[in-house]
């Protein structure tokens, strides 16, 4: 699996990586599909969120591909992390094999696969990628979204479109918000500030709204894992935005003494 470097200009390594991770997200995503076809049924872990098959099956095929392709990284994901696991902070993979899990089993469409490199503790390359909605987002030096065709053969990177982020209207902030865990702190944040529209989402779709200029604001005041985020805050970073805790500093990744847990942050574009 590799980037084809005549479809565009010199890439460098963030783009390149990027690029890849969309590949491989790809085709996780079609494995995901599949399953979704036949009916997902789930399980629960001890913390009580749920896994389907779906989940394991892409997060092999991720692990795989990023082992073939990538095999100097060390690579961290959902459904393989454990208490206790550690990697080195200044340069590893996080992985949300299917980010969602919910919203795919009651069969929306806004569920993802999500691949980000850290290093030095910040999200440098990732993307993100909905295979109910064919749609890929990869942000390394610079933001993408690819509309992907359906079929086995891998994604031309030629008929990608960059984006960034917007700035608000005048009548005041898009503030994209969780479908499924919209809070009271949340909704407090939300009342103190001139909002002009909420817009609910699923998934890290929610980052990938602010990056392509469709929101301004996602304020996320409740649980969150590095690896529901990192891949969006690379998407969104590279399209001109940013990601940083309550009181304004930069989220940070390879808290492995937390069990890899974000505190509360909120993502923007030009506000």
């Amino acid at each position: 699996m590799s980037v084809n470097p005549n479809e565009t200009r010199v890439l460098d390594a963030r783009d390149k990586l990027a690029r890849l991770f969309g590949l491989i997200a790809v085709r996780a995503g079609r494995a995901i599909m599949r399953v979704r076809e036949t009916g997902p049924s789930a399980q629960y872990k001890g913390d009580g969120s749920p896994v389907t098959a779906a989940d394991l099956e892409a997060d092999e095929i991720i692990r795989h591909c990023l082992e073939r392709n990538v095999p100097e990284f060390p690579v961290v994901t959902e459904e393989t992390c454990t208490a206790g696991t550690f990697v080195d902070a200044e340069r590893f993979i996080l992985v949300d094999p299917l980010d969602g899990t919910k919203e795919f089993i009651q069969g929306t469409p806004e569920f993802t696969v999500n691949i980000a490199l850290i290093e030095h503790r910040k999200p440098v390359a990732g993307a993100v990628y909905a295979p109910a909605l064919r749609r890929l987002y990869i942000g390394g030096t610079n933001a993408y979204r690819l509309e992907v065709d359906d079929g086995d053969a891998d994604p031309s990177f030629s008929g990608m479109h960059p984006i960034e982020v917007g700035r608000p209207p005048k009548a005041g902030l898009r503030v994209v918000v969780s479908r499924s865990h919209l809070d009271p702190v949340t909704r407090q944040w939300i009342d103190q500030r001139a909002v002009f529209e909420l817009k609910p989402s699923g998934s890290s779709l929610k980052f990938c709204a602010v990056a392509e200029g469709e929101a301004d604001v996602y304020p996320r005041l409740a649980p969150t894992m590095e690896w529901d985020t990192a891949a969006g805050q690379a998407v969104v970073e590279a399209a001109g935005g940013s990601v940083t805790t309550l009181d304004g500093a930069p989220l940070l990744y390879g808290k492995a003494a937390e069990d890899f847990r974000n505190p509360y942050f909120v993502v923007r574009g030009r506000v």
